[in-house]
């Protein structure tokens, strides 16, 4: 192992000049840098090889998942492992200060395995979802349980668990930071900018996509570590379920079978959002409320596909 060598690993699948911005952004900054392309028809493999970048295309006659491609990425560091592993979406450009700041909090502190800091969204001004987005990846610095797609890494504790779990559709970041911290890791926020997101999110269905696979993420997070102590992931499914699936359902059967006034337990959604407001603004609010529907419908959708006997496949919004 090379002690004091970041190298970075990209993924990614036909994403234009979001991609050439991303391997430009690590250029200088890194030593290997490894991009991983999942099927892609844009010329994203030329133009990342003409950068300089290590290539490896996945077998796209196998099921994909982005924790698949990350997984490709780093058995190709293995054969001459970093200290460290910057993982960055190929959507995303890292901040030119990024490394530097990272880097300094992991020598600072042997027992964290995990550095993130501030995503943040390119163009937050062209969609509420997108400002939604921008909105989303704001989490406080300090200790966290989780980081995103984008993270500098140990490598070797990243190997140690067995890297991310490429069976996952979604939530392979929480579900390997949940081992890392199972193992004695840490994961830590930093106050620091780390790259910039373009979403491209632009009309409602991207949106409620996006929601559902984040509850199908909670659903299948909660229900392979349902009896583990830290409780991952139950409180955001039961929230699910219950403002996206049994409230409009208890007033459909109230208003129905029982009395019309039955109808008046849908008023607890604009209550909702009345009391969020004044924490998150009007906006937030909202869709927070909103979300729950498509949240409870990855959730649902989850466990029927388990009943079955059957796998979700990838639920995309761009």
């Amino acid at each position: 192992m090379v002690q004091d060598r970041v190298d970075a690993v990209v993924i990614g699948r036909n994403e234009g000049a979001r991609l050439l911005a991303c391997l430009d952004s690590l250029r200088g900054q890194v030593g290997r840098l490894v991009y991983v392309d999942s099927g892609s028809t844009d010329g994203s493999v030329a133009a990342a090889q003409a950068r300089g970048a290590e290539v490896v295309t996945l077998d796209m006659t196998q099921p994909f998942t982005a924790a698949r491609a990350r997984n490709a990425g780093l058995a190709r560091l293995a054969e001459d492992p970093p200290a460290l592993v910057q993982f960055v979406d190929g959507d995303c450009a890292l901040d030119a200060g990024w490394l530097a700041a990272a880097r300094a909090a992991l020598a600072a502190d042997p027992s964290v395995v995990v550095v993130c800091g501030r995503r943040r969204e390119r163009h937050p001004e062209r969609s509420v979802y997108n400002r939604l987005c921008d909105r989303e990846w704001n989490t406080p610095p300090g200790e966290a349980t989780a980081c995103g797609g984008d993270a500098l890494m140990r490598h070797a504790a990243v190997v140690a668990v067995g890297g991310y779990d490429p069976t996952l559709i979604a939530g392979e970041e929480p579900d390997l930071c949940l081992r890392l911290r199972r193992a004695g890791g840490r994961i830590l926020r930093i106050d620091a900018e780390m790259t910039l997101h373009d979403a491209a999110m632009l009309r409602f269905g991207q949106w409620w996509r996006r929601s559902r696979r984040a509850g199908h993420a909670f659903a299948e997070g909660a229900w392979r570590h349902r009896h583990g102590a830290e409780r991952f992931w139950q409180a955001e499914t039961r929230r699910a379920l219950l403002w996206g699936a049994v409230l409009p359902a208890g007033a459909v059967l109230a208003g129905t079978l029982l009395h019309p006034a039955g109808w008046l337990l849908l008023l607890l959604w604009p209550a909702q959002v009345l009391r969020l407001w004044p924490r998150m603004g009007a906006e937030a609010a909202f869709f927070t409320v909103l979300g729950k529907l498509p949240e409870a419908q990855g959730v649902i959708g989850y466990h029927l596909d388990r009943w079955r006997g059957r796998r979700q496949g990838l639920i995309e919004y761009k």
